[in-house]
C-alpha cells in the first residue's frame, strides 16, 4: 500500500515537473518569436558594438607599438648624439692641450737660445722705447689740454666783451627812452647801430624817429633795408607804410599794413590811433582792415 502511494506520489510529481517545463519552454519560445529592442539587448550581443571594441583594442595596441619604437629610436639618436659631443670635446681639449704645449717648447727653446747679455740688452731697449712712447703720448695729450685751455680763454674773453657790449647797448636803450627829441635818438640809434652794425630792431627804431622828423624817403629807405633781411619784419612793415602814407603811395601802404598785421595783431590797435594814416581813413582797405567787424 504504501509503494502503491510513493508511486502515485512520483508519477504527480513527473506530471508536475513536465507541466513546468512545458511551459518554460513556451515561453522561451514566445521571447524567441518576439524581437528585443536593439538597445535592451547586452552589449556583448550587439556586433557592431562588438566590432568596434575590438577595432580599438588592436588601433590601441599599434598605437603603443608605434610609440615603443619612437622612443626607442629618440633615445638612441640622443646617446648618439652625447657620445658623439663628448669625442668632440675630448678631441678639441686633447689639440688645445698639443698647440699649449709645443708653444711652452718653442718658447723655452728660444729663450734657452738667447744669452743673458742678449735678454739684457733686448730688455732695455723696449724699456727705453716704451718710455718714450709714454713721453710722446703725454706731451701730445698736454698740447691739445693748451690747445683747448686758450680756445676756452678766447671764448670766455669774447663772451666778457659781448656782457659789455650788451650792458652799454641796454643803457643805450635807456637813454633812447628818456630822449625827448627824435634827432636825440637819432644819434642813439647811430651810436648803437656802432656797436652791433645791422642790428634790425635800432633800423626799425631809426626809421621810426626819421618819420617823426619828417624825413620820409629816408625812413623808407631804412625800412627797406630792414625788410631785405628779414621780408616778414612786422614793425619795419609798419614804417614802410606809414612813410608810403605820407609820400601819397596809399595802396602800398595798406598793402604794408595788411602784412604786418598779419604777422602782429597788435599793430591792428596802433594802426587806429597812428597820425599818419589820416590821409588813409575813407580807404575801402584801409578801413576794413583797422576795423574789420564794422565797430567803428
Amino acid at each position: 500500500m504504501k509503494a502503491h502511494i510513493w508511486a502515485c506520489l512520483l508519477v504527480a510529481f513527473a506530471s508536475f515537473g513536465a507541466i513546468a517545463q512545458d511551459e518554460n519552454d513556451v515561453k522561451h519560445t514566445k521571447a524567441a518569436k518576439e524581437p528585443t529592442s536593439y538597445a535592451e539587448q547586452s552589449i556583448y550581443d550587439k556586433p557592431l558594438m562588438e566590432r568596434y571594441v575590438l577595432d580599438e583594442i588592436r588601433n590601441l595596441r599599434t598605437d603603443f607599438q608605434a610609440l615603443e619604437k619612437r622612443m626607442v629610436t629618440e633615445i638612441t639618436d640622443r646617446e648618439l648624439d652625447v657620445a658623439d659631443k663628448s669625442l668632440n670635446y675630448a678631441n678639441v681639449t686633447v689639440t688645445y692641450f698639443f698647440y699649449l704645449i709645443a708653444g711652452a717648447a718653442s718658447l723655452i727653446a728660444l729663450v734657452g737660445w738667447q744669452s743673458l747679455r742678449d735678454i739684457k740688452t733686448n730688455t732695455k731697449e723696449l724699456a727705453d722705447q716704451q718710455l718714450s712712447e709714454i713721453a710722446e703720448q703725454y706731451e701730445r695729450k698736454f698740447q691739445a689740454l693748451e690747445r683747448d685751455l686758450k680756445r676756452k680763454t678766447r671764448i670766455i674773453a669774447e663772451n666778457n666783451k659781448e656782457i659789455e657790449r650788451i650792458n652799454e647797448i641796454h643803457n643805450l636803450w635807456l637813454r633812447a627812452q628818456h630822449s625827448q627829441t627824435p634827432e636825440q635818438r637819432m644819434e642813439i640809434y647811430n651810436e648803437i647801430l656802432k656797436i652791433r652794425p645791422g642790428d634790425l630792431e635800432a633800423l626799425t627804431h631809426k626809421a621810426d624817429a626819421a618819420m617823426e622828423m619828417g624825413e620820409y624817403h629816408w625812413a623808407l629807405s631804412i625800412s627797406n633795408r630792414v625788410l631785405e633781411v628779414d621780408e616778414r619784419n612786422a614793425n619795419a612793415l609798419f614804417q614802410r607804410a606809414c612813410a608810403y602814407a605820407r609820400l601819397g603811395a596809399e595802396d602800398q601802404a595798406v598793402s604794408d599794413l595788411e602784412l604786418a598785421i598779419a604777422e602782429s595783431a597788435s599793430l591792428r590797435e596802433a594802426a587806429r590811433e597812428e597820425a599818419d594814416f589820416e590821409s588813409l581813413h575813407g580807404h575801402g582797405r584801409f578801413d576794413l582792415l583797422i576795423d574789420p567787424d564794422g565797430l567803428i
